[in-house]
């Protein structure tokens, strides 16, 4: 399969939105298409200490022979490292090396890479030019598009942060062929999602690929982001800055990141949405709102990506309902979740909306009937 290019279009913005590039080898392309989609004065690439080595310092390079100036600023790899201290640190480093609003970010790393680097870029001089340069699975297929920028703190994830969207995008799906084997399968994660809220045929072509997308078969990974990054694009065309549709993508996340921050951010974003998308879809199934047997087919297509670790098997209800609180979906007490009608299909809340509200009476006792769901075969609550 050849690459392909898609334009995503953001309402109000000038001159109107920016190139998605997917195509294997088209990092080598890096210098070029980035002077086209935004000129600066000086690059700012920003990546972090397991990534910077690698393709951190080829960016570097590849800038420099174009007749650019630009230096390579690094954090250390990690979750936990996403916070506003590296932000600050990160800020003052470039303010200490003189870069004026002339200048542009170029974040080359996984999608907390792509979150810290546009929070820098979205903050600094009241917000300069970023480029996207994605080198997980996860960052390739879904947090690399959409513009969403953030830090984490011990109470939450992303709980600060900013939409800021690139001036281009990036995606090599050669680069995935240095990424772990682990971080390979979190990602997958986010392609199952994408799948379960918006192509029942997605689903299915998963379905009968994971065998294939675990071994890294060039052409089928290709696909596989193509496809996810149109779901995505499609959903941020319609709805920038979340006041609507966009909320589909929260699917397994509400769980999912309360799992991230009880657990320190010691488990995988991937692992933890994994979770989350079974125990949603078990609430969904309780509430009569999902169809039977839509968590079941989840969970086995999730195994299948080895996306089965039990993490919420960790935790009782009550401490996962006490760190769901402090999400950021959040509207007052209120829990709201993202629920399927069936897959490939989001079921609509109340008003027409698109999450569904779990009252502080009746959540806690939804939760412990979901946790004890045969798809996980454990009681934890």
């Amino acid at each position: 399969m050849t690459g392909s290019s898609l334009r995503i279009e953001v309402p109000g913005r000038e001159p109107g939105g920016y190139e998605v590039h997917i195509e294997p080898g088209v990092f080598s392309d890096l210098a070029r298409l980035t002077r086209l989609a935004a000129s600066a004065h000086r690059y700012a690439i920003i990546s972090d200490s397991r990534v910077a080595p690698l393709y951190g310092e080829r960016a570097r390079s590849a800038l420099e022979a174009e007749g650019v100036e630009a230096q390579l600023f690094t954090f250390p790899a990690g979750e936990w490292n996403k916070t506003r201290q590296e932000w600050a640190r990160l800020s003052d480093e470039m303010l200490a090396e003189g870069f004026g609003r002339d200048s542009m970010v170029v974040a080359v790393g996984g999608g907390v890479t792509g979150d810290l680097a546009g929070f820098v870029a979205a903050t600094y001089m009241r917000g300069i030019p970023y480029v996207q340069v994605p080198t997980s699975l996860l960052a390739m297929l879904d947090s690399c598009v959409g513009g969403k920028t953030g830090l984490d703190t011990l109470e939450a994830k992303n709980p600060i942060g900013a939409f800021h969207q690139p001036s281009l995008v990036l995606i090599d799906p050669n680069l995935l062929d240095t990424l772990p084997r682990f971080q390979l399968t979190s990602g997958l994660a986010e392609a199952v999602k994408a799948a379960a809220i918006a192509d029942d045929g997605l689903f299915e072509w998963l379905e009968s690929h994971a065998t294939r997308l675990l071994e890294r078969e060039p052409d089928v990974l290709t696909e596989l982001v193509r496809r996810s990054v149109a779901i995505k694009a499609e959903v941020v065309e319609r709805d920038p800055e979340e006041s609507g549709r966009r909320e589909i993508l929260n699917f397994g996340h509400t769980v999912g990141h309360s799992l991230e921050a009880l657990a320190g951010y010691g488990v995988l974003h991937g692992e933890a949405v994994a979770c989350g998308m079974r125990i949603e879809a078990g609430i969904g199934e309780i509430l009569g709102v999902t169809d039977e047997g839509t968590s079941e087919r989840l969970a086995a297509l999730l195994e299948a990506c080895e996306l089965d670790r039990p993490v919420e098997e960790e935790f009782t209800a009550e401490r996962l309902l006490e760190a769901a609180q402090a999400d950021k979906k959040v509207r007052g007490s209120v829990l709201r979740c993202v629920l399927l009608d069936r897959i490939g299909r989001v079921a609509q809340g109340a008003g027409g909306g698109w999450a569904h509200e779990l009252p502080p009476d009746g959540a806690l006792d939804v939760l412990r009937a979901a946790l004890r769901s045969p798809t996980r075969g454990a009681d934890s609550g």
